[in-house]
């Protein structure tokens, strides 16, 4: 068995998710874990599918021949890790230049793998000010967790950091 994780991007249309979940399907492949966006009058998304081995070739030319959608494909081995912690963040900050990256580094410095951020960009309902939101779901060792902690909140002020396992 095969995990191919595919990534594609092309102008939204309707019917995008149908056409692809169908070749998938004639395929015998199993839709595993997505994660699908509209993002400026763009499709974007990435999907883990599992497949076996001698329908690999056929079901990555019949995603690559999707008309107006561009797919990269990649063959890898179910990664099942090793995790001592499983940290959700929720982050809420004003919205900045460069945010992302002072949040990723914290997390790499403190030896944490980020397994998932999904952000997003609102107005605060009183000042109108752009506020940052995401939501980061990490694997790091029980013995960082307060040093991750004690570094995201040292980021700036007006940083909030709420945490779950």
């Amino acid at each position: 068995m095969n995990h191919l994780i595919i990534s594609c991007i092309g102008p939204d249309q309707t019917g995008l998710v149908d056409t692809l979940s169908k070749v998938i399907s004639k395929h015998q492949g199993n839709w595993q874990v997505s994660s699908l966006h509209h993002l400026s009058g763009f499709f974007a998304g990435v999907i883990e599918v599992a497949v076996a081995s001698e329908k690999s070739e056929s079901l990555i030319s019949a995603l690559k021949g999707i008309k107006g959608l561009s797919c990269q494909i990649e063959v890898a081995e179910p990664n099942i890790p090793d995790v001592i912690s499983n940290l959700v963040l929720e982050i809420t900050a004003n919205d900045r230049a460069g945010i992302v990256q002072e949040v990723s580094s914290v997390i790499h410095h403190q030896n944490g793998n980020l397994i998932k951020l999904v952000s997003s960009n609102d107005s605060a309902a009183h000042s109108g000010q752009d506020i940052f939101k995401a939501k980061v779901q990490i694997a790091i060792d029980d013995k960082s967790v307060d040093h991750l902690i004690s570094a995201l909140e040292q980021i700036a002020d007006d940083l909030m950091v709420d945490i779950s396992r």
